[in-house]
């Protein structure tokens, strides 16, 4: 019997999951400035509104919480990660907020004073971003019934509050017995083969701007507004630079068409973070204007005759990190963004998947006999997505629904690949948990998972429930197209092969 696997050349792993992996570099020479740490302004913004009461003793923080974040965002460069708050100060917050809860304005205004006197960014990214976050976040916060140890809980961890609302919860499984595992065996020579492609975290800014500042103050620089760099060596390059700047057009068609070259591609995944990083002041219609940019220019360079099959990134959403779950209606809703999705993915997806894709943001769909492929919501996960302190027990029901999805696949013998953007080791304790638990039951149908977010070429490992040390998978995470934060331009290039299961 054929099963659909894949190995890695140069790697003797014992399961059929791999497959051959090369980080395409588009942009050889680039300017390197140097780099200023980047600041999450989603957690400063409400980071330290404490000086502006006095009862909150903010002084003895400041400086402790600036490092962590500092610390954070030069390891990784990314994110705007809730768990930066201190204890303390994460109480206050929402002692405040609490409080306030009558008063967006008075809200509003506190931590965009504080986020000016500390000097966390510059005064208008500050205000714009305070208001760009206001509404949402504290009408989340005032459905979610918190108190401010049990939020804090939430954001920080265990260590700061009794109650924690990701407590565990468990999908429900099947109760058809999982089928006994056998080892595969590579493919045979001239086995059939499909050659796919793996974009991700592209990030183009429209507002890039070669000669610019590379080292300004904001979390995004090479802007138009970033002003004049100190000496001509630490100017916007033009096709990138190698610092807290995304893409400007040229480069994101550039890499394109050069992906295009080095084809043909039977099929391409594209795993989500469509704009740039000024999250401060982004609006819903520059959002859908960058997706339907960069929709059609994939289309355009790939080809009429190349799915694409694309999944939701963090960054699709304004405010970044805001997907609420489907039970939040009217203009809070997100119908706004997976709308004008399912209008520019029609030409790759079909109204099926379209139909869960606008619900959910997920859906799934057979690549051709014998494969299929499921594109989850990960922003469903993130602790990031700051809806999820409504509710985070399975939001959408995505995870039960995929169980569902596995199992007819299981049932009909077909293999399915995964993607998403976030990968699952970073997402919620009580979310993750359960996507590895669906894993392990499936693993002889999960023959792939592919995802984004990290801006780095790496892999996670999974493993058995019951050693802890036979691997079962691996989520491949490829490299991102933008630059931010000191990187390549990157592409994923993979080639699929069948291969035989044996006794």
């Amino acid at each position: 019997m054929s099963d659909w696997c894949h190995f890695l050349e140069a790697a003797s792993l014992p399961f059929c999951i791999c497959f051959f992996q090369h980080r395409h570099a588009t942009v050889r020479t680039m300017r390197l400035p140097t780099l200023r740490p980047f600041l999450g302004l989603t957690t400063c913004t409400l980071l330290l509104m404490s000086p502006l009461f006095g009862s909150c003793h903010p002084a003895q923080y400041q400086a402790q919480t600036r490092t962590v974040l500092v610390e954070q965002f030069e390891t990784h460069g990314l994110g705007f990660p809730w768990r930066n708050l201190t204890c303390p100060i994460c109480k206050a917050i929402f002692t405040i907020l609490d409080i306030s809860s009558a008063n967006e304005e008075r809200v509003a205004h506190a931590v965009s004073e504080a986020c000016i006197r500390l000097h966390l960014a510059d005064e208008q990214v500050c205000r714009n971003i305070t208001e760009l976050f206001r509404d949402d976040f504290i009408r989340a916060l005032q459905q979610s019934v918190l108190w401010p140890t049990e939020a804090c809980a939430v954001l920080v961890g265990p260590s700061c509050g009794t109650f924690d609302i990701y407590a565990p919860w468990n999908i429900t499984l099947p109760k058809v017995p999982k089928p006994p595992v056998t080892p595969p065996s590579p493919p045979k020579p001239g086995s059939p083969q499909s050659r796919v492609l793996f974009l991700t975290d592209i990030h183009w800014d429209k507002e890039y701007e070669t000669g610019s500042a590379a080292d300004c103050k904001e979390p995004l620089c090479c802007r138009a507004d970033s002003g004049v760099p100190k000496w001509k060596r630490r100017g916007a390059g033009y096709w990138g630079t190698y610092s807290k700047c995304d893409l400007p057009l040229r480069t994101v068609e550039n890499l394109l068409e050069n992906a295009a070259k080095v084809g043909p591609w039977d099929w391409v995944y594209w795993t989500g973070d469509i704009p740039a990083h000024n999250v401060w002041s982004q609006t819903r219609n520059q959002q859908l204007t960058e997706l339907t940019v960069i929709s059609k220019l994939i289309h355009k360079y790939l080809g009429a005759n190349v799915t694409v099959y694309p999944a939701v990134g963090n960054h699709e959403s304004t405010p970044v990190n805001s997907f609420p779950p489907p039970f939040v209606h009217g203009n809070r809703s997100s119908a706004w963004l997976y709308d004008k999705m399912a209008e520019e993915w029609a030409q790759w997806l079909p109204e099926q998947a379209l139909k869960t894709l606008r619900y959910g943001g997920f859906y799934t769909l057979e690549i051709q006999p014998g494969l299929r492929v499921v594109s989850l919501n990960m922003n469903f996960c993130a602790r990031e997505n700051f809806w999820l302190m409504v509710n985070s027990t399975d939001p959408a029901n995505q995870l039960q629904w995929l169980v569902q999805v596995l199992q007819a696949s299981e049932d009909r013998g077909e293999k399915v690949h995964i993607i998403g953007h976030i990968p699952p080791g970073l997402c919620l304790g009580s979310w993750s948990w359960n996507y590895y638990h669906i894993v392990n039951r499936y693993e002889s149908t999960i023959t792939g998972q592919f995802f984004g977010h990290t801006h780095l070429d790496e892999f996670q490992m999974f493993y058995d429930e019951e050693t802890m040390t036979r691997p079962l998978g691996v989520a491949f995470i490829a490299p991102s197209a933008t630059t931010y934060v000191n990187l390549n331009p990157g592409e994923s290039m993979n080639q699929l092969s069948w291969c035989t299961n044996t006794q």
